[in-house]
């Protein structure tokens, strides 16, 4: 079961029209398709999706499940939005409740584990192992987790375990965390185990996981156990750790690889040509996906498809999502640009000093300048670090042709 709903707000205007697993990763792919490409290799060929958020792309996206091999006559992929019932009907309040409002599509498969994931981290795990592990131990409840270093470890649900990986205490999210085994937000579960918890728990308002779920196992003496996963996670749930973990793909030597033969990526991607590098073109450690024009400099940045990068342009350090055009004669310096952007000719994105941002401090941060989906920034305009502009603007919304640093400017329109 795949929790997919997320509206992702510490992304700020990359999930204002998209759910959070449909934002583009790492060129030609979409943050879900790394949980998706992951059940696929591990051997998990019956999966929910569970959808609420602005769901229309991820839906597309997932179409039948094709790219995954899950287009199957028995299980495969199901999408799970919310529906309305003949007592009543509500959205999904929490984690929990989501999969509890989806109990007879589980039922349907009558199956011995369930597996829980989230929809919108980076990394790559065999199931089957944590699955074998979970045999062995002769578990009720199997937690994921991961070491974190102890400052950061406040963020998360923190696991407590004896030698033998059983779980003697759960915090979620302490102030002074006793341990930095940090929960990742992968469970699995025996299915009786799971059936109670979530019935016993079903008229808890926004029933989730980490809150409830885990704390009714371990209260009633349940098997826990942790699973401990040493490879590569991120959790892109900001901007700076979404840019972040775009940059670690283009390192040398990458930490995390889109490029091993025997646990692929799989995606829904189009039919479109080779890039085009023109005559004058200088690409330096960058990922550059299919259906590209580059006339300009491209340096340490990562391009989806379809990106067009004018004569005399400069990109350094930047996300560029599918369909992007950027005209001639422009500079973008450390700026992730979400997709079907038009960038006038001559401007320049992320110039001057930081400033905190005024609006949102806590979400545009780390000297980046973000631009939403759809948008059109005119020719010749200049855009400070820590910046947000979303939709149509036009030279008459930046005074004396410049949005200063901390700046953040929003509108409604959008480009047909």
């Amino acid at each position: 079961m795949l929790l997919a709903g997320g509206q992702g707000s510490r992304l700020g205007v990359l999930t204002a029209k998209v759910a959070k697993p449909a934002v583009a990763f790492g060129g030609k792919y979409r943050i879900i398709d790394f949980p998706l490409s992951n059940c696929i290799n591990s051997g998990v060929d019956t999966v929910g999706v569970l959808t609420q958020y602005q769901p229309l792309r991820l839906n597309t996206h997932i179409g039948i499940g094709i790219p995954w091999d899950l287009d199957r006559n028995v299980g495969g992929v199901s999408i799970l939005p919310p529906y309305e019932k003949s007592t009543n009907s509500e959205w999904y309040t929490g984690t929990a409740n989501a999969i509890y409002q989806n109990l007879d599509y589980m039922e349907m498969f009558h199956p011995d584990y369930v597996l829980i994931l989230s929809g919108d981290h980076i990394y790559k795990m065999d199931y089957g192992v944590m699955l074998n592990f979970h045999k062995e131990k002769n578990a009720d409840v199997t937690i994921a987790a991961m070491q974190v270093p102890i400052e950061e470890a406040g963020r998360f649900g923190i696991v407590v375990t004896d030698e033998n990986g059983r779980i003697k205490d759960f915090e979620e999210k302490p102030e002074k965390p006793s341990s930095n085994l940090a929960s990742m937000g992968i469970y699995i579960f025996s299915w009786p185990v799971l059936k109670d918890a979530l019935i016993k728990l079903s008229s808890q308002p926004n029933c989730d996981f980490g809150k409830h779920i885990i704390p009714y196992c371990h209260e009633k003496n349940d098997r826990l156990f942790a699973y401990e996963y040493n490879g590569y996670w991120k959790d892109v749930g900001t901007l700076k750790s979404y840019w972040e973990a775009n940059m670690e793909l283009i390192q040398l030597i990458p930490e995390f690889n889109l490029y091993e033969e025997f646990w692929k990526i799989y995606t829904n991607s189009a039919n479109l040509p080779p890039q085009y590098l023109g005559e004058q073109a200088v690409i330096d450690r960058c990922i550059i996906s299919n259906g590209s024009d580059i006339y300009g400099e491209v340096h340490n940045s990562v391009l989806g498809t379809g990106v067009t990068v004018g004569k005399g342009s400069i990109v350094r350090d930047s996300i560029i999502m599918r369909d992007v055009t950027i005209g001639e004669n422009c500079i973008i310096d450390k700026a992730i640009i979400a997709e079907d952007t038009v960038i006038g000719e001559r401007s320049v994105l992320g110039i001057g000093p930081e400033v905190e941002n005024k609006f949102k401090p806590d979400i545009y941060s780390g000297g980046l300048v973000t631009v939403g989906e759809k948008s059109v920034i005119p020719p010749g305009v200049q855009i400070g670090k820590n910046t947000a502009v979303s939709g149509v603007t036009t030279a008459e919304d930046y005074a004396g042709g410049v949005l200063a640093g901390g700046e953040t400017l929003i509108k409604a329109g959008e480009r047909s």
